[in-house]
C-alpha cells in the first residue's frame, strides 16, 4: 500500500529562466503481445494524459518522472538511461506561462490500488491509436510517437538476432 500523500506547492520547484521545468513518463506495459500505455484525467476536467508534474530541487530529473507517476497514476516501473524520449516547451493552459517538458518511458512492473491521487484522477490503459486519439497535447502525443518508434526499432533488433 502506498502511504503518502502527492507534493504540492512550487517554492522548491526547478525553473530555467522564467519556464517551469516539468518532468513525466509515459506508462506502457505489454498485453497479449499488444504495447498499451497508462493515460490519466486531468485534474481540472475529463482531459486524458501522460502523468507529469513539477521537478523538485531536491530530486533528480529521473526521481521527479517517477514520483509524478506514483502520484498520479499509482504505478511504478523501470526507466532505463536511455529512455528519455525527449524535451519540448509549451503553454501552460491553465496558468499561460511557456514550460519545458521532458519525458521519459516507463516499463510499469507494479501497479497500485491505491495511490496519493487516486480520488483526483481516472487511469486508463489503452492502445497505442486510442491514446493518440485522446490525447489533447500536441507535444505528449510526439513523445508517444517517439517511444513506439523506439520500441519497435528495438522489437526488430531483437527478431533479426
Amino acid at each position: 500500500m502506498v502511504l503518502f500523500v502527492s507534493r504540492t506547492g512550487r517554492h522548491s520547484q526547478r525553473y530555467d529562466k522564467d519556464r517551469r521545468l516539468v518532468v513525466g513518463c509515459i506508462p506502457y506495459r505489454y498485453r497479449d503481445n499488444e504495447l498499451e500505455v497508462l493515460m490519466i484525467s486531468s485534474q481540472k476536467g475529463q482531459a486524458m494524459l501522460f502523468p507529469k508534474g513539477g521537478w523538485e530541487l531536491d530530486e533528480s530529473i529521473k526521481e521527479a518522472a517517477l514520483r509524478e507517476t506514483l502520484e498520479e497514476a499509482g504505478v511504478v516501473g523501470n526507466i532505463e538511461d536511455q529512455d528519455e524520449l525527449g524535451k519540448w516547451s509549451f503553454k501552460s493552459k491553465s496558468r499561460g506561462i511557456y514550460h519545458e517538458g521532458r519525458m521519459f518511458a516507463l516499463l510499469v512492473t507494479e501497479q497500485h490500488d491505491v495511490w496519493p491521487e487516486k480520488n483526483l484522477r481516472q487511469r486508463l490503459w489503452m492502445n497505442v491509436d486510442d491514446a493518440r486519439e485522446v490525447c489533447k497535447n500536441l507535444w505528449m502525443k510526439e513523445a508517444l510517437d517517439k517511444l513506439v518508434d523506439r520500441l519497435t526499432s528495438q522489437a526488430q533488433l531483437h527478431t533479426e538476432e
